[in-house]
């Protein structure tokens, strides 16, 4: 009893078996580790939501679509702690089970040349192509669909992939592998990255549209030039270049060029070939005067069809090519319902082809130069019209005017021949008015020269050149071409009985001598008649002068009160200039 009534009775810690103390204790401890555990978790996910954000806002904050694409592989390796980071961007042929671009951050150039070729999206790539949802791995190379690494690849085991989508489009898929510490990705890291992917495709659908707004402003921009120029009376020649640079850069590819009738007066169901007037990019100086046939050739399908045509490849080319071509595409150029020459781009090999957005804005680019080519041409007419128009003029007021009065003079000095007694005076009288007479001769054969040239014989007259041309080299192996610029129709037929001798004696001397490939002849009419033969032969021997007709094509150059030179071109060969002053 006195033991009991020592023992006190109030519940106490002495009350409790020291092995339940102990494990209450332990209990309690547990507990607050939890509760760290969870509060270090809630200021992890706050942490990582307030990164999130902040990488939303800097994914979102540029338009250069490839930064942009640099920028999510970035920010998606930094928010989950990823080592390596890649957006793998898919064919714009939805059919297509390959990637068309690869963007990648964590591994160095050296490694990456050692490699090799980028993905295409095969393997455990292509999961997500083939079905577009979020992938976590713990062990890439256990998937079955692991198709394993390359040589010199980096190791790779932990994987999360999630799509990335745009206008509820997949565009492409984000790829993070190798997280941190050697952990796995977890869910929370596949939530974040989702969200980060929503905010890239809007971030992408940005770019796009920015990218597409400032390519269409230089395909305006371009357009704007090309008429400017043309309606300006800029030299066709120059324009023709301007089209086919501008090409070249807004589509980057790797050759552009311009082909055009020989004669533009020939009905298009009787044309046989194209010449390329200008080109731009690689090969373009063999390209410049090649003949493109027409027969059985995707330059004729697209000119007498008028509809665009995009082709992998090229025609066998009619000439040496410094590279091999991919993507072709051939653009006509329309005016109205008539097709007056065709726009061709390539690309190099193992380029995609021009998009669909490219090839609209090209298109129109090209339908916008066959209407300034087409005004240009009208406007160059009616300035032909307006020389013959007042050459008509000219030669009704010599006739009703100047002839009148000289035949006036003629007879007031016919009749004082009669009065005139001294015999000296008399044969002076009579002289002068032979000169009258003379002169009014003259006048009248001017007035039959003004008439003679008319805008109705320029076709003639542009034939006739290329006739001479045909006939001068139809036994030799020469590509030739020739351009014709300004009103034809001014020249007077002594004048182009002058330019056809000297063609002829260039030519002549070009197949005799130069041992040549190519000849191009250019003829234009401004101020001076000028005349440009150029070939690609073993150039001006020494004593060429002394034995052929070069000598009597500047004799008769002095005579007009001309000039003419024959030099070396700057890239070998011969190149003979002759120029006169119209009369």
């Amino acid at each position: 009893m006195l033991g009991m009534e020592g023992r006190s009775s109030r519940p106490g810690s002495n009350d409790r078996p020291p092995v339940i103390e102990t494990l209450a204790q332990s209990r309690l401890r547990e507990l607050l580790a939890e509760v760290q555990d969870r509060i270090a978790e809630i200021v992890n996910v706050r942490d990582q939501m307030d990164r999130l954000i902040e990488a939303m806002l800097v994914v979102t904050a540029g338009l250069d679509l490839d930064n942009t694409l640099r920028s999510i592989v970035h920010t998606a390796i930094e928010l989950v702690d990823a080592k390596y980071g890649a957006l793998g961007v898919r064919e714009s042929d939805r059919d297509s089970k390959e990637l068309a671009e690869f963007v990648y951050e964590g591994i160095d150039d050296r490694t990456r040349v050692l490699i090799g070729d980028l993905p295409r999206g095969h393997g455990v790539l292509g999961l997500l192509i083939d079905d577009p949802r979020p992938i976590r791995l713990a062990d890439m190379s256990a998937h079955p669909a692991s198709v394993g690494f390359p040589d010199h690849h980096p190791p790779m085991r932990t994987f999360l992939g999630v799509p990335v989508q745009v206008g509820g489009e997949v565009f492409g898929n984000l790829y993070l592998t190798e997280k941190a510490g050697g952990h796995e990705f977890t869910e929370d890291d596949e939530v974040v990255v989702q969200a980060l992917a929503a905010a890239a495709g809007i971030a992408i659908a940005n770019a796009r549209l920015y990218e597409e707004s400032r390519i269409r402003q230089q395909w305006l921009e371009a357009t704007q030039q090309v008429a400017t120029r043309l309606l300006a009376g800029g030299e066709t020649s120059e324009v023709f270049t301007v089209i086919t640079e501008r090409a070249l850069a807004l589509t980057g590819s790797a050759c552009a060029f311009l082909a055009l009738p020989e004669d533009p007066d020939v009905p298009p169901e009787d044309l046989t070939e194209l010449v390329v007037v200008a080109a731009a990019g690689a090969d373009a100086d063999t390209l410049t005067g090649t003949r493109l046939p027409m027969d059985e050739t995707h330059t004729g399908v697209a000119f007498r069809d008028g509809r665009p045509l995009a082709v992998d490849t090229a025609d066998a080319p009619s000439f040496a090519t410094s590279l091999e071509y991919g993507p072709v595409l051939t653009l006509p150029l329309r005016a109205g319902n008539a097709v007056v020459g065709l726009l061709t781009t390539m690309r190099a090999l193992g380029m995609p082809p021009v998009d669909a957005a490219g090839q609209a804005m090209m298109s129109a680019f090209a339908d916008q130069a066959a209407l300034a080519l087409q005004m240009a041409a009208t406007q160059r007419r009616m300035r032909e019209l307006d020389v013959v128009s007042e050459r008509d003029r000219i030669a009704r007021d010599l006739h009703d005017h100047v002839i009148q009065r000289l035949f006036a003079v003629g007879l007031s000095l016919q009749s004082t021949v009669s009065r005139a007694r001294a015999p000296e005076i008399k044969t002076r009288l009579m002289d002068t008015v032979n000169d009258v007479q003379s002169i009014v001769q003259e006048i009248r054969h001017s007035i039959f020269d003004l008439h003679s040239s008319s805008a109705a014989e320029a076709p003639a007259l542009r034939k006739r050149l290329h006739a001479v041309l045909a006939e001068m080299t139809e036994e030799t192996d020469l590509r030739t071409s020739i351009r014709l610029s300004g009103p034809v129709s001014v020249l007077a037929p002594a004048m182009f009985d002058d330019v056809e001798a000297v063609l002829r004696e260039a030519v002549s001397n070009v197949v005799r001598h130069a041992k040549a490939s190519s000849l191009s002849v250019r003829l234009t009419i401004r101020d001076d008649v000028e005349l440009e033969i150029v070939d690609n032969g073993i150039g001006l021997p020494e004593d060429l002068p002394r034995r052929s007709g070069l000598a009597n094509m500047a004799a008769r150059t002095e005579k007009a009160g001309g000039t003419f030179r024959a030099e070396r071109g700057r890239d070998g060969g011969t190149v003979i200039h002759w120029s006169v002053p119209l009369p």
